[in-house]
């Protein structure tokens, strides 16, 4: 127990794993943020941005759970992705928004993954022989030349969730999305993660269903924003086609009695998006088509305003492209909207974006991989790891998104308590308000008539 307590004190937003814990924290629905906001904003250079942080930082004595900050599959930066462990911590972090990845299993469950063939990264399947003999492509060691030690072939393995049934699925145990692509080895090719990371919590991550993370959502008293991933088997499969798969994940929140307005359904194909819009017109309204196409080529030559004019009259509201599609700097070295963020905003599309703490130190990460895609269309302004308040500062006040993905909810949940941006809920409320103040008007001016 001393040892718990102890790891729980050091740790920026430790998860207690007892269920009373978890129920205690249901109950209150607490908000601790950790050092590494603050952190942040002492690494800003000087500027008006770091002052005003700086006096938040020092006034504020508690944080509120916010709906522009969104649980990018929970807080992998630390836990491993679409775990309750990772869900919890990024509740406990103030994200008002959790995102589960759907899939689905051999017997057609919808399953929380990130890609459907990802379990040989993403989970312990490889060293249970059982399951490892099932997937589609069993781990392959790396090949060297002898003479020179150069890799010749890495490592591979290829383990999907419809490979196994959702009872072989619910004895996985995910861990850190990572593989040594130069392992001998499964236990080594279980290795590999970056070392922005940690693997202080990489065992025993508990997998959820998509009706499973509904749940745990509802108890947290959080909102829902589920993906639809792109199968990578041919569909139909075993006579389950694409609008079943899309119909099915809509069809759980409709069981679960979650409200059309407290979820955001996402997909990177627009047919997916389309379908909801026409067959879920309450789940369509907010439905979120994820653009992602590469940010350099959309900045250099973005979209014509017609194209984003067109999904907004086939009944699209939010796009969602990734923070680089959205910036560029402009001649006095300023981050600045993208030509791209200004047309999808003149044709009255919303703008969500993805993903803050997902590329590690600035210095020791970022910039050596040129914007580490992230930061792709940014890095010559990058100086320190503050810069990461600063991206986020120009997406909300100059891009005007509405919520914005994160590894580490806690960064976002601080900005967005310290500059009081509203989060999709509260945005949702102040249209519906004006719609009917605005309505009013004109019923008054009909009266005068």
């Amino acid at each position: 127990m001393k040892r718990l307590l102890r790891v729980f004190l050091i740790t920026t937003a430790a998860v207690c794993a007892s269920s009373a814990a978890f129920a205690d924290f249901a109950k209150t629905k607490s908000v601790q943020l950790g050092p590494r906001p603050f952190y942040l904003v002492d690494e800003l250079d000087p500027s008006k941005l770091k002052r005003q942080l700086q006096h938040c930082a020092r006034s504020k004595k508690s944080y509120r759970s916010s709906d522009f900050s969104i649980g990018h599959r929970g807080a992998p930066l630390q836990f491993p992705e679409h775990t309750r462990e990772s869900y919890v911590a990024a509740a406990r972090m103030g994200a008002g928004i959790l995102e589960c990845d759907v899939t689905f299993t051999k017997d057609k469950e919808l399953v929380c993954r990130h890609a459907q063939c990802d379990l040989h990264t993403t989970t312990n399947i490889l060293a249970i022989p059982g399951l490892a003999a099932k997937c589609s492509q069993g781990f392959t060691p790396a090949v060297f030349d002898e003479a020179t030690g150069e890799l010749i072939a890495p490592a591979s393995a290829r383990c999907c969730t419809s490979d196994i049934t959702l009872e072989e699925f619910r004895t996985l145990e995910g861990k850190m999305d990572a593989a040594d692509r130069r392992a001998t080895t499964v236990e080594a090719y279980l290795g590999g993660t970056a070392d922005f990371r940690t693997d202080l919590y990489t065992t025993g991550g508990t997998l959820l269903t998509h009706a499973e993370s509904i749940e745990l959502f509802k108890k947290l008293g959080k909102r829902m924003t589920p993906e639809l991933k792109s199968p990578q088997v041919p569909m139909p499969f075993d006579g389950f086609s694409q609008q079943d798969y899309a119909q099915k994940l809509i069809d759980e929140y409709r069981e679960a009695s979650v409200p059309a307005e407290d979820v955001w359904a996402q997909s990177f194909n627009l047919d997916d998006v389309l379908y909801w819009i026409d067959n879920n017109p309450d789940f369509g309204e907010q439905a979120v088509f994820l653009d992602g196409r590469n940010p350099v080529e959309m900045v250099a030559n973005p979209p014509p305003l017609s194209e984003f004019i067109d999904l907004k009259n086939r009944g699209v509201n939010i796009v969602a492209p990734p923070m680089p599609t959205l910036l560029t700097s402009d001649h006095r070295g300023r981050i600045v909207p993208s030509e791209y963020a200004k047309r999808a905003r003149t044709a009255g599309l919303e703008i969500i974006s993805w993903t803050t703490e997902r590329s590690g130190r600035i210095n020791e990460d970022i910039v050596p991989r040129g914007g580490a895609y992230y930061y792709s269309t940014t890095v010559d302004m990058l100086k320190s790891d503050g810069d990461i308040l600063r991206t986020i500062d120009v997406l909300a006040q100059d891009v005007k998104i509405i919520g914005l993905f994160s590894d580490w909810p806690a960064t976002t949940t601080f900005y967005a308590n310290c500059k009081k941006i509203p989060g999709l809920r509260e945005q949702n409320r102040r249209d519906h308000d004006k719609e009917r103040h605005d309505k009013d008007d004109d019923d008054d001016e009909k009266d005068d008539d």
